[in-house]
């Protein structure tokens, strides 16, 4: 009987294997940023919608989410707390990406831009970071949101490319 190697090298072989299955697949800077933005403005739209159960499903199991005294963490722990922005039948707020940035490695992006009241004033800056799964859906894994200094009247300031666009809000 001929042997083909063994049983330690299979196990080996497995692990590697196993191990490569969880990797993203790498994708260039550009498409991880458009892919961002557009799960950003996705993620927004939950909201529009007054969809929680698919608001949830932008968030990754070990998500952090800052705002209140202590951050809240994980999954169930932010869709819980975020469930009472679902209730009425109008948004209270919405938010969209201005910027959004990637990684070289195409595994991280970061996404920010104004959060706007139910009337359309800005009223905070959220940022956001997302990561890349091993199924190549993006997950967010942080997020920070920070009120508008000045309040109504107070401008924003949004880096666009190699220029910064700067408008006053106090529509």
């Amino acid at each position: 009987m001929q042997s083909y190697g063994s049983p330690c090298a299979a196990a080996l072989a497995a692990l590697v294997l196993a191990a490569c299955a969880g990797v993203p697949t790498k994708v260039p800077r550009e498409q991880a940023r458009r892919e961002v933005e557009a799960t950003e403005r996705a993620f927004a739209k939950t909201m529009a919608d007054r969809d929680h159960p698919a608001f949830a499903g932008f968030l990754a199991e070990d998500a952090v989410f800052f705002g209140g005294k202590e951050p809240l963490r994980g999954k169930a722990q932010v869709a819980a707390a975020w469930k009472k922005y679902f209730a009425e039948p109008a948004a209270p707020f919405s938010w969209e990406p201005a910027q959004v940035e990637a990684l070289e490695s195409g595994t991280l992006a970061l996404s920010t831009g104004p959060v706007r009241d139910a009337d359309g004033r800005i009223i905070a800056t959220f940022n956001s970071i997302w990561q890349r799964q091993s199924s190549g859906a993006w997950r967010i894994v942080f997020d920070k949101g920070s009120e508008v200094c000045g309040g109504v009247g107070a401008r924003f300031i949004a880096p666009v490319g190699p220029q910064m666009a700067e408008a006053n809000y106090d529509q």
